[in-house]
C-alpha cells in the first residue's frame, strides 16, 4: 500500500477510534525518536494506520475528529510487541505531535502541541531537544549570539522567528561557547513554520538535527 493509502486508513481508523466526539476536525502526526529503538507500527481502534515507521521518521499531519483518541505503538513485522498506548484528547481546529522519545529501554511517550501560523516573509522555527543522553543545551548561530536558550532532554522551546534564508548554526552545552554539533547550512523559507529536533546519543557519537516543514498536506 503506498503513502496515500496509509493516509487513508490513518484517517479512518482514528475516526472508529474516538471514544468522544467533540465537534470539529483537529491534526494529528507522530514522530519516532528513539535512536536504538526498531521499527513501529502504529495502530488505533486495532487499525494499523502507519507501519514501518524507523527512527528520524515524522508523518505528516492527518485529519480527525475533535475528542479522545488512544494509539497504540507496536514493533513492526511478524509477531509484533506493544510497546506504549497513547491516550490524548485533541480539540478542533489544532496541531499536535506524538512523539516517542528516551531509548528502547525507557521509552516514553510525550504529545506536543503545534502552532502552524505562518507569517509572510519570515519562518517561524523551534527546537525540540529529544537526545536522552545530551545535557541542557543552547542553539546559537555559529560563533554568535544564542537563539534558543537551556532547552533539557523532553523539552521544546517557543517559536522564534527568522528571516528567510540559510543559517550557520551550532548546538552548545548551556552557558557555554563550545560547539559539540555545528549546523551548517540550516535553510528556511518565509511564510513556512519548522520543527527542529536534537537526536541521537551522544555517547554513540550520533547526535544530529532533523528539520521539519510543520505543514498539513500530502509529500
Amino acid at each position: 500500500m503506498g503513502y496515500r493509502g496509509w493516509m487513508v486508513a490513518w484517517v479512518l481508523a482514528l475516526g472508529l477510534a474516538l471514544a468522544q466526539q467533540d465537534g470539529g476536525t483537529a491534526f494529528v502526526r507522530f514522530a519516532h525518536l528513539v535512536p536504538d529503538a526498531p521499527a513501529v507500527d502504529i495502530l488505533s481502534g486495532g487499525n494499523k494506520v502507519f507501519e514501518a515507521q524507523v527512527f528520524k521518521d515524522v508523518t505528516y499531519y492527518a485529519e480527525v475528529p475533535a475528542g479522545s483518541l488512544t494509539l497504540t505503538v507496536q514493533t513492526a513485522g511478524q509477531n509484533p510487541t506493544k510497546v506504549a498506548d497513547v491516550t490524548l484528547r485533541v480539540q478542533a481546529g489544532r496541531y499536535y505531535t506524538v512523539m516517542a522519545l528516551g531509548t528502547a529501554a525507557t521509552l516514553r511517550a510525550q504529545v506536543v502541541e503545534d502552532r502552524l501560523a505562518p507569517a509572510e516573509g519570515v519562518a517561524k522555527v523551534r527546537v525540540i531537544h529529544a537526545s536522552p543522553d545530551a545535557p541542557a543545551v543552547d542553539v546559537a548561530l555559529k560563533g554568535g549570539p544564542v537563539l534558543f536558550r537551556n532547552l533539557a532532554f523532553g523539552q521544546r522551546s517557543g517559536y522564534g522567528t527568522v528571516r528567510a534564508g540559510a543559517y550557520d548554526l551550532e548546538v552548545r552545552p548551556t552557558g557555554t561557547t563550545t560547539a559539540v554539533l555545528p549546523l551548517e547550512g540550516v535553510a528556511f523559507e518565509g511564510g513556512k513554520v519548522y520543527s527542529v529536533f536534537a537526536v541521537g546519543l551522544v555517547a554513540g557519537q550520533t547526535l544530529e538535527v532533523v528539520v521539519v516543514e510543520d505543514s498539513y498536506g500530502s509529500p
